[in-house]
C-alpha cells in the first residue's frame, strides 16, 4: 500500500533539461522553478544524472498534481532559457537532444531519482526523530549504510543539516543514513560546501 504522499500513478511528470551540469546547479534550478506561482504544494522535484556520447549532465523532473500540469508547463516555457528541453507525455519543446534527455528524466520516477523537494521536506530542519521523518514527509524507508536491517527506534534523532535528499528506489522514497555522534543518525549526502539555496529553507 502506498502512502498518501506517494507520487506513483498520481502526478504527471515533466522532464527538464536546462543544461545543468552538477547536482548543485540542478538543486538551484529546482528551487527557482518551484518559486513559480503555478507550482503548488505537493510537488516532487528530482535530479537525474545522465550521460551520452555528446555530453553528461543533470536533468530535473517535476511531478505535479494533475490539475496543475498545464499551468506548470506554461510557466516553465516562460521561465526557462532558450535551448532548454521540456517533455511531458507526448509533448516536447526545445532542441531534439535536450527533449530526449528531458524525456528520460520524466520517465525516471518513481523507479529512480534523487528527491530535492517533496511533501513534508519543510519539516526537515535541525534535528528530527525517525518517527517525525516517516510520519510527516513522503520518505517511506530509512536505511543505515553498513547495517541495512538494523532496527530504528522511533525516537532516534536524525541530524538533518537542513539538507535531506532521499532517492526513489523501485517506487519507494528511501533515505540513506549514517551513524553520527551521540547515537544519532545523519543523511548520507551532506551539504557541499554549504546547503544549497539557503534562502529557500
Amino acid at each position: 500500500m502506498t502512502s498518501p504522499h506517494h507520487a506513483s500513478g498520481v502526478r504527471p511528470v515533466i522532464g527538464v533539461d536546462a543544461g545543468t551540469a552538477s547536482l548543485r546547479e540542478a538543486d538551484h534550478l529546482i528551487h527557482r522553478l518551484l518559486d513559480r506561482p503555478a507550482v503548488t504544494e505537493g510537488a516532487f522535484a528530482c535530479t537525474h544524472l545522465f550521460r551520452t556520447d555528446e555530453r553528461r549532465g543533470t536533468t530535473v523532473s517535476l511531478a505535479v498534481p494533475r490539475a496543475d500540469v498545464d499551468a506548470v508547463w506554461r510557466e516553465l516555457l516562460k521561465a526557462l532559457p532558450e535551448g532548454t528541453g521540456l517533455a511531458l507525455a507526448d509533448r516536447g519543446h526545445g532542441p531534439a537532444d535536450a527533449v530526449d534527455a528531458a524525456r528520460l528524466a520524466a520517465a525516471a520516477p518513481p523507479a529512480s531519482g534523487r528527491a530535492v523537494v517533496y511533501p513534508g521536506v519543510a519539516h526537515l530542519t535541525g534535528t528530527v526523530t525517525v518517527a517525525d521523518l516517516l510520519d510527516r514527509t513522503a520518505v517511506e524507508r530509512l536505511v543505515v549504510l553498513g547495517a541495512p536491517d538494523a532496527p530504528l527506534p522511533p525516537g532516534t534523532e536524525v541530524l538533518t543539516q537542513d539538507h535531506v535528499r532521499p532517492e526513489w528506489r523501485d517506487g519507494v522514497l528511501t533515505l540513506a543514513l549514517v551513524p553520527a555522534a551521540g547515537g544519532r543518525l545523519a543523511p548520507f549526502e551532506v551539504p557541499n560546501p554549504t546547503p544549497c539555496c539557503a534562502d529557500h529553507a
